[in-house]
């Protein structure tokens, strides 16, 4: 699903180079669930946007899906974007005055899909979830953790080939965000691709296999056994 060969991120702050990632050779298979683990600073953010084809490499190859995204110009990335990679965040992002199936079916405007086909969709992905049964609801008439729900559906509701999530249980409770890892693993199971990119050790060890940076480079990557 992922081929990462020798990538490397620099960033030019005036007469400075930031070196954020430094030859990163990784492979990610299809239905593995992975979390992308460090401190501040070690380089997962940027990674995480490399992933999420949010930003380029500046050295070394990524290959998507069997889709090679260096060269590709905005417009190509931002189809990648839509159809190949579901976001998740910490913070939401949901529409506050829209109907939690509105936010769901947001992603599908861009496809030109017809209204009815957006509102089933998201209508089932909502479902996924559990939330077939609020879905006129606003999101400020939900739980934290429902919204985080409905931020997870709208990242499925284009069938992605990857779930990507940015420390998607940093605004939960202990409680709620044991639920949300619990949605996650049954989408594992039911054969989705899923990288979490979290600091906390305690969301690590829900995945099966757990990549460690430091320094923007790879100094673990070792799989693990889940209860």
């Amino acid at each position: 699903m992922i081929q990462l060969n020798g990538i490397g991120k620099t960033y030019q702050m005036g007469a400075t180079s930031l070196v954020a990632l430094a030859d990163v050779n990784l492979t990610i298979e299809r239905n593995e669930y992975v979390a992308l683990i460090g401190p501040s600073g070690s380089g997962k953010s940027t990674m995480m946007n490399v992933l999420g084809c949010l930003d380029l490499p500046t050295t070394g190859t990524y290959t998507l899906d069997g889709e090679t995204v260096a060269g590709l110009d905005e417009d190509q990335l931002a189809r990648v974007r839509n159809r190949k990679i579901g976001f998740i965040f910490q913070s939401y992002y949901l529409m506050p005055r829209t109907s939690i199936v509105d936010n769901v079916a947001q992603p599908l405007i861009y496809r030109g899909l017809a209204p009815s086909v957006r509102r089933e969709r998201a209508t089932e992905a909502l479902a996924r979830v559990g939330l077939e049964a609020r879905v006129l609801h606003k999101p400020n008439e939900l739980s934290g953790g429902q919204r985080q729900r409905v931020a997870i559906a709208r990242a499925l509701v284009g069938r992605p080939n990857v779930l990507l999530a940015d420390e998607p249980t940093g605004n939960l409770d202990s409680k709620t965000a044991r639920e949300i890892m619990g949605v996650f693993g049954d989408l594992h199971r039911e054969g989705m691709t899923i990288i979490i990119v979290t600091h906390d050790p305690a969301i690590a060890a829900y995945c099966h296999r757990v990549i460690r940076l430091h320094d923007g480079r790879i100094v673990e990557d070792r799989e693990q056994a889940v209860a």
